[in-house]
Formats: structure tokens, C-alpha cells, sequence
């Protein structure tokens, strides 16, 4: 015990700043975004002006600035977004649960094809539909050529998913199509 004394004033304080962090966003008292994000902050000065006297602590108390720094963007919208997941655990029970339902509706042991293949569009649409009913007008897209450049994208995916097939059906056929596209274009015109 007394060759550990010295270590737990930095272990006491580590810990209290810890703690409180689970605690400010924990968010008991149901605060907004922006307060969390405000009352977290100072948590983060605290931290950062005890990080040169903290001692052993202190790579450890770095890591968690760095670390903390990295998810700041993020980190706070679930206090504004009722029913957005605050943890990565609940995201992924979330997506996994929508992987589990795309496989019982098809009767499929992987996801299907089509989740693959459009999933950007159609895991987006199944979560958000697992909240609320939307009406005609609300899925009307704002921005046409946001929703040109997704349906863009999608289609160049299934074109490229489709090339893969031609050669599953005839290998040879194939082969001997490129190599002439490939003659074609080194012959001198």
C-alpha cells in the first residue's frame, strides 16, 4: 500500500474527471444539446489545465482529450434527435436489427443483394420509418439534384453489378469480347 501512495491523488482525480464526464452525459436532468455540449466543454478545460501537474495519469488523461476531440462532432446530437441511439452498442443493435428483419422478410441467411446494393438509401429509410409515418409530401425530395446524384450513384452500381453477372453466364464469350475491344483500340487507325 505505501508503495502505490503516492499514484492515488492522480488515480482520485483521474477518476473524478471520468466521472463526471459519465455523468454529464448521462444527462439525468434531460438537458439540451447545447448544454451538455457547454457543460462537457468545461469538463474538458478542467482536464486540460490538471493534465501537466496529473502526474502518471497524465498519457492516460491525454488519450482521453484526443480521443474525446475526435468524437466531438458528433457526439452531442442524440440529446436533440429523440430516439437517436447514444451509444455505438445501440447503433449497432439498431442496424443489426434491421439486418435481421431484411433476412427474415426474404427468407435469406446473409442480406440480401439489394440491402448491398442500396443500402445507403434503404437502411435510412427503414430506421427512419421505425419512428414515425411520413405522408407523400414529406418524401418529396427538397433538393432534386441531391436526389438525382443518389439515384446517380445507385444506378452505377447496379450497372456495375450487372457486368459481373455476363461474365458468370458465359466466361468465354466474355473474354473474347474484350480481347477484341482491346485489338480494336492498339490496331493503327
Amino acid at each position: 500500500m505505501s508503495q502505490t501512495a503516492d499514484l492515488w491523488p492522480d488515480v482520485k482525480k483521474g477518476f473524478a474527471h471520468v466521472h463526471q464526464a459519465a455523468h454529464i452525459l448521462g444527462n439525468k436532468d434531460h438537458a439540451s444539446g447545447s448544454t451538455i455540449r457547454r457543460r462537457y466543454r468545461k469538463l474538458v478545460q478542467a482536464i486540460e489545465q490538471d493534465l501537466p501537474t496529473s502526474g502518471e495519469l497524465r498519457p492516460s488523461l491525454a488519450h482521453f482529450l484526443k480521443v474525446t476531440e475526435s468524437y466531438q462532432p458528433g457526439l452531442f446530437h442524440c440529446y436533440d434527435v429523440a430516439d437517436l441511439p447514444r451509444t455505438n452498442n445501440a447503433l449497432e443493435q439498431l442496424f443489426g436489427s434491421m439486418r435481421h428483419h431484411e433476412r427474415r422478410c426474404t427468407g435469406r441467411k446473409v442480406a440480401s443483394p439489394s440491402l448491398v446494393l442500396r443500402g445507403s438509401v434503404r437502411i435510412i429509410a427503414g430506421v427512419g420509418t421505425r419512428l414515425r409515418s411520413y405522408n407523400g409530401a414529406e418524401l418529396a425530395p427538397a433538393d432534386l439534384n441531391a436526389w438525382q446524384e443518389i439515384r446517380h450513384g445507385l444506378e452505377k452500381r447496379r450497372q456495375a453489378r450487372a457486368l459481373r453477372h455476363r461474365f458468370r453466364r458465359d466466361p468465354t464469350g466474355f473474354l473474347q469480347r474484350l480481347e477484341r475491344i482491346l485489338l480494336k483500340a492498339t490496331l493503327p487507325v
